[in-house]
């Protein structure tokens, strides 16, 4: 294949899962049919990759062709008048914030992290802290140039009936590749944000104050101390914001302020340094709980000012772990996987707690569902952390929740396919040249 070069530098972003992967990085869209004929000469699976957030398999395809999109960043058109942007599949967040912020215009859905590309965004169908008032990114998209590996190129919209559109939509990019998309932004009166951090002692008090907060402000998100035990079992920081009405639309951008050069050594990250952090991090944020203004990069953003942050965990690396549970069984379960948790002494310093509201989804594979979701990282310790893994998939199931493929690694078939009832009506619609791991994994 003249256009791929072997490579097995290709790793998830969780650091456990790698392999040799045959990788085109074509600079230009007309580039991409001669991609996808080499690897189907050579009789190889195709997937397209981005930017490389995936924590587990779902942007992996070892022994397979990965095309790199990241290359193919450019803005297709603008209509200051609608909102409506039409960009190439490469394009990242950040270069999206970087360019319109300033013209008073913002993400309708944004993850954690802006170093996602617009093409991956819209395969993992990602979330933010705004569920409740605004769904997912697919909820936005309102037309997607997809191309199949036949060679044929379709624009799918909002209004498709074929199913394409909605398999695509959160379809992890087995439908073929996603090579242009058009997003409608939101118009935003600054580049600040109005914040109030709020603690909360307990399970309790954060589905109180997070029923609270749904009414009043467009974004929600809580931080867990996963180890506390007792009374104190699920006690944060629960944050709220809103756009402020006034200030400046310039925007400074962020370089890390601190890169780790290395994987950490394993022992820096045990029981007894995660609970110190969790302890010291939660009455430091007590301390300073309250209002404040702040630019919308360290809101939205805290973890992208710190270069290749994944590698404190470790060469072992680790699993993100991300549920979503319904509101009929939230609570129980909520407190269920923390008490699991907390037992085990199996810890994660950056553990996420959300309620999703009732915005559906046009993607049939999508990920979020109203109820709450439990977000955490767990340094690989082996069977230990798997085993932990597997109680949580129990409660998990017992509460008629899923898991989020973006995240994961390990999930089941089993598992899957009880999380994701129409992912059969979604395997008609994927695309027979297409694969990655986690694909083989649940499907075979």
């Amino acid at each position: 294949m003249r256009s791929f070069v072997s490579t097995d530098d290709i790793r998830s972003w969780g650091g456990i899962l790698q392999g040799q992967h045959f990788v085109s990085r074509p600079n230009w869209r007309d580039q991409l049919p001669r991609s996808i004929a080499e690897a189907r000469d050579a009789d190889h699976s195709l997937l397209a990759i981005g930017l490389g957030r995936s924590y587990g398999d779902s942007g992996l395809n070892p022994g397979g062709a990965l095309v790199d999109m990241t290359a193919l960043d450019r803005i297709i058109s603008f209509d200051p008048a609608t909102g409506l942007l039409c960009a190439e599949a490469g394009i990242s967040f950040a270069d999206v914030l970087d360019l319109f912020v300033r013209r008073g215009f913002f993400l309708p859905v944004t993850p954690g992290t802006r170093f996602v590309t617009l093409g991956g965004a819209i395969a993992n169908d990602v979330h933010g802290k705004n569920h409740h008032l605004a769904g997912t990114i697919g909820r936005w998209v309102r037309r997607i140039g997809l191309l199949r590996s036949d060679g044929t190129e379709i624009e799918l919209r909002d209004d498709d009936q074929t199913g394409l559109f909605a398999a695509t939509i959160g379809g992890l990019g087995l439908t073929g590749l996603i090579t242009w998309a058009e997003i409608e932004l939101m118009r935003i009166p600054s580049a600040l944000m109005d914040v109030e951090t709020l603690p909360f002692a307990n399970v309790d008090e954060f589905f109180a104050v997070a029923a609270e907060s749904e009414g009043s402000a467009d974004y929600t998100v809580a931080w867990v101390d996963c180890l506390a035990k007792g009374n104190a079992l699920g006690r944060g920081l629960f944050t709220r914001a809103r756009h402020a009405p006034r200030g400046t639309k310039l925007a400074r951008v962020e370089k890390p302020k601190l890169t780790v050069p290395f994987s950490m050594p394993s022992f820096v990250l045990n029981n007894l340094s995660i609970g110190l952090f969790n302890s010291l991090y939660f009455y430091k944020g007590r301390r300073a709980a309250g209002k404040a203004t702040t630019p919308y990069l360290p809101y939205f953003y805290p973890l992208d000012s710190i270069g290749h942050w994944n590698r404190i965990y470790g060469r072992r690396g680790m699993y993100q772990y991300q549920s979503v549970v319904p509101p009929v069984t939230a609570r129980d379960a909520t407190t269920e996987m923390l008490k699991a948790i907390s037992k085990a002494g199996e810890g994660s310093f950056l553990a996420v707690l959300k309620t999703f509201g009732e915005k559906v989804s046009p993607g049939l594979l999508s990920f979020p569902q109203a109820g709450t979701t439990l977000a955490l990282d767990f340094p690989n310790r082996g069977q230990l952390t798997l085993d932990l893994l597997s109680r949580l998939d129990d409660i998990v199931r017992e509460a008629g929740g899923r898991l989020y493929p973006a995240k994961d690694g390990r999930i089941s078939a089993a598992m899957f396919r009880a999380g994701y009832p129409a992912w059969e009506t979604f395997a008609q619609h994927v695309d027979p040249a297409f694969s990655s791991a986690f694909w083989r994994r649940i499907s075979e």
